[in-house]
């Protein structure tokens, strides 16, 4: 039988000027440095371009989180190599109406080396207030399970790893700490099947900061 065709999937929300990722952090502004009118005195009649502005805090949209994010001294957007963030083995973790999510959901997965991608369908409620409200989250027994179990990269399709209700952060603290990089606010895992894909978060390479917007995807086939 010939091979199944290659798929690329997005899982990636789009960015947009005046949206909201995070309640109290400020929306994007994309704009012009330069529009295309204002070029075309630098240029020969019929050539044109846009030379575009964005203004935005790194946590927008849907993005990794590198160990700086949390820890002073930890490795950085421009620290983390691409073996720790592209075309890694992915396994898909389907917890459907579930806030809370525990250890048990894990059991039995084997996920050393690989991206874990929690699927809980929130990402629906994107780009509305319930977005935000009650939303599911990793415990910090399920954390510590997918740390000592040495996932490659956890990522969730909701607002936060971690219960935003209290001011604690295990799931940041447990993951980051053990150098293991997070991916929020995805979408689209639903199109995924449960393993045999790999799947790539990289963003670009940036000293000094700890989480950036990424194209997140998976190759399938």
């Amino acid at each position: 039988m010939p091979d199944s065709p290659r798929r690329l999937i997005d899982l990636s929300h789009t960015i947009e000027a005046g949206m909201i990722t995070y309640k109290g952090l400020p929306a994007p502004l994309v704009c012009d440095h330069l529009s295309r009118e204002a070029s075309r005195a630098n240029y020969d009649a019929g050539t044109e371009f846009q030379i575009g502005r964005i203004e935005m805090v790194g946590n927008t949209g849907t993005y990794l989180d590198t160990p700086f994010h949390r820890y002073a001294d930890g490795e950085d957007l421009g620290d983390v190599g691409l073996d720790r963030v592209a075309a890694l083995p992915g396994v898909v973790v389907r917890v459907p109406d579930i806030q809370a999510i525990d250890t048990d959901r894990f059991a039995g997965l084997d996920v050393g080396g690989k991206a874990v991608l929690v699927h809980t369908g929130w990402a629906r409620h994107w780009r509305t207030d319930a977005y935000f409200e009650d939303h599911p989250f990793l415990t910090e027994a399920a954390a510590a399970r997918l740390a000592e179990a040495g996932a490659a990269l956890v990522g969730i399709d909701s607002h936060n790893i971690d219960d935003t209700r209290t001011r604690a952060r295990p799931a940041h603290t447990l993951l980051l700490g053990a150098g293991i990089p997070i991916c929020e606010h995805m979408r689209g895992l639903e199109l995924l099947p449960d393993a045999g894909f790999r799947f790539t978060a990289a963003p670009p390479k940036i000293k000094a900061f700890g989480t950036f917007p990424v194209r997140a995807f998976a190759e399938v086939g």
